[in-house]
C-alpha cells in the first residue's frame, strides 16, 4: 500500500514531507489539529452506488452535519435529503441559500459540462475539476494527446476522424485491436476488435455515428496492450496528492471475464497485484507529470484522477484517465477510509493537501454488483427489493449494502429500476474472508431476475 502523504508534484522527490501550514482562505474550517469550527452540509452530486457511498462515509463522519443529494436515488434518503435540481444555477442558489460547506461531484457528466466552473466563479466549494481539466475524460483524444505531450507511458495511438487513415493504422497493427469514441459513452465506447476486419468495422460504424452518435465521430485507435488491469485513484488539489489504495475492476458481465463488458461488475481493493516499485513509478512517471502538465497548460487538476492502468512485465502503461470515482471501485475504498471523509474532500477542493495525513484500515474490501435480470442488454421490469433480517453479528458487523438503481416506491418500498442495482460490501482481514462475507451479504438480498458474478476477486485468490 502506498505511503499516504504525498509532497508536491514539484517537490517529490527531494522533499517528501512538507511542513504543516495554516490557512485563512477559508475561515469557516481551520487546517491543524481541529479540522472543524462547526459540523459541514455536504451536498452530492449523482445518483449512484458511487454516491450512496460517499455519503454512507460521510454519515458516519462526526465532522458532517446535513447531506443533500441531487438527485439522489431511492435509497439515499436514509442518509440525507434528496433535491429534485438540476440545474447547476440553481443548484448554486440552494447552496448558498442553506449553507452548504462542500460539494461533492459524483459522476463525469456534470464535470464535463461546467459545474465546477458555475460554483467557483461564485465562490462556492466544490469536489472536482473544471470543464477544462475534466477533457481528461471528456475527449480520448485530448487525454492521449496529453499523454503523449508530457511522455507519460501510454498505448501508440491514431486520433482521428478519417476512415482511410484509420485503416492504414489498423493495418499496421496486430490484433486484438482497442477502437475508442472519442466522447463520453456512459462507459461503452471501447471495443476490443479479435481482427482487422473487426476493427476496421467498429472505426466505421463509429466515424459515420451509427455507434455513438456525436461521441463517436471522431475516434482512438490504439494497440492492445496484454497484462492486468488496475484501477489507481489520486486524491488531487492541484498541487498535492494523496493515493488511495489501488483497486481491480471486473468489467464483464460473467465468470472468468467472459461475456459482453458491463459498468463494473464488482471490485476489490487493495489488490496484492501492486508492489511499492509499481507505485513509484506511478508517482514519477504518471502523477508528478499529470499535475505538472495540466498545471502548465492553464488547467489545474482538483479532484479525483482515476488512473486506468495496464501492467505489462511489470511497468505500468495508462489506458486511460477518468476525472472521478470508478463505479464500484468507490464502494471499496470509501469503508477502507479511516481518516474523515470530509477532510480529505475539503482540503482537496480548497488547495490543502499539504496538511493533512490520511490513514486507511489496514483491511480489504470486496464488492458484488447485483444487477437486472436483462442487463446490459435492456431495461428489466421493476421488481420489489427483500432484504432478509441479518441475525449474523460478523455479517451486520463487516458487511453493508450501497444502493445504486433504486426507486422508492409510494408504498415506501425499494424497488430496483436500472441495471447494476446495488453493490454488496464485504470487509475483512484477507481478501477471502472479505469475499466471503460479502457472497454472504448477496445471499439476503431477493428480486426478481437478480444476477450477479460468483467469482469477484478471483485473480487475487
Amino acid at each position: 500500500m502506498p505511503s499516504t502523504n504525498r509532497s508536491s508534484p514539484s517537490s517529490l522527490l527531494e522533499n517528501p514531507l512538507r511542513t504543516n501550514l495554516t490557512t485563512t482562505k477559508y475561515p469557516l474550517l481551520k487546517t491543524g489539529n481541529n479540522f472543524l469550527e462547526k459540523q459541514m452540509n455536504v451536498l452530492i452530486l449523482g445518483a449512484g452506488g458511487r454516491e450512496y457511498s460517499i455519503g454512507l462515509a460521510l454519515k458516519k463522519d462526526e465532522n458532517v452535519e446535513k447531506i443533500y443529494f441531487a438527485p439522489g436515488n431511492g435509497a439515499t434518503d436514509e442518509l440525507g435529503e434528496n433535491l429534485r435540481i438540476s440545474d447547476f444555477t440553481a443548484l448554486a442558489d440552494f447552496v448558498e441559500a442553506n449553507g452548504v460547506d462542500l460539494t461533492i461531484v459524483g459522476p463525469e457528466g456534470p464535470l464535463v459540462d461546467g459545474v465546477v466552473d458555475v460554483f467557483e466563479a461564485r465562490g462556492l466549494t466544490i469536489f472536482g475539476p473544471s470543464a477544462k481539466a475534466a477533457q481528461l475524460e471528456g475527449s480520448k483524444i485530448f487525454m492521449k494527446n496529453f499523454l503523449a505531450r508530457h511522455n507519460v507511458p501510454t498505448a501508440a495511438y491514431i486520433e482521428t476522424d478519417s476512415l482511410q487513415d484509420a485503416y492504414k493504422f489498423i493495418e499496421t497493427l496486430e490484433a486484438p485491436i482497442v477502437v475508442k469514441a472519442d466522447g463520453l459513452c456512459g462507459g461503452k465506447g471501447v471495443i476490443i476488435a479479435q481482427s482487422q476486419d473487426e476493427a476496421k468495422k467498429a472505426a466505421g460504424e463509429m466515424l459515420s455515428g451509427n455507434s455513438f452518435g456525436e461521441a463517436g465521430t471522431s475516434i482512438v485507435v490504439e494497440e492492445f496492450l496484454d497484462g492486468y488491469e488496475l484501477s489507481v485513484f489520486a486524491i488531487c488539489d492541484g498541487e498535492d496528492y494523496v493515493v488511495l489504495p489501488a483497486a481491480q475492476d471486473h468489467k464483464k458481465l460473467l465468470n472468468n471475464d467472459e461475456g459482453p463488458n458491463t459498468g463494473g461488475m464488482g471490485a476489490y481493493a487493495p489488490t496484492p497485484l501492486v508492489n511499492d516499485e509499481i507505485y513509484a513509478k506511478l508517482d514519477e512517471r504518471v502523477i508528478v507529470p499529470t499535475l505538472e502538465g495540466m498545471k502548465a497548460e492553464g488547467m489545474p487538476f482538483k479532484g479525483v484522477l482515476f488512473i486506468g492502468v495496464m501492467v505489462v512485465n511489470g511497468e505500468p502503461i495508462i489506458l486511460e484517465y477518468n476525472v472521478r470515482f470508478g463505479d464500484p471501485e468507490c464502494e471499496e475504498l470509501m469503508p477502507l477510509l479511516k481518516s474523515p471523509a470530509s477532510e480529505l474532500f475539503y482540503k482537496a477542493a480548497t488547495g490543502d493537501l499539504k496538511n493533512i495525513n490520511i490513514e486507511f484500515h489496514d483491511k480489504y474490501a470486496v464488492g458484488v454488483v447485483m444487477a437486472s435480470k436483462d442487463y446490459p442488454y435492456k431495461s428489466s421490469p421493476m421488481a420489489e427489493i427483500i432484504v432478509d433480517d441479518i441475525y449474523h453479528e460478523d455479517l451486520n458487523e463487516h458487511a453493508h449494502i450501497s444502493y445504486a438503481g433504486v426507486t422508492r416506491g409510494e408504498d415506501g418500498k425499494l424497488y430496483a429500476s436500472g441495471g447494476r442495482v446495488l453493490v454488496c460490501v464485504g470487509l475483512g482481514d484477507s481478501i477471502a474472508q472479505a469475499q466471503k462475507r460479502a457472497y454472504m451479504l448477496v445471499g439476503q438480498i431477493h428480486f426478481a431476475g437478480k444476477q450477479c458474478r460468483t467469482d469477484i476477486a478471483y485473480q487475487a485468490l
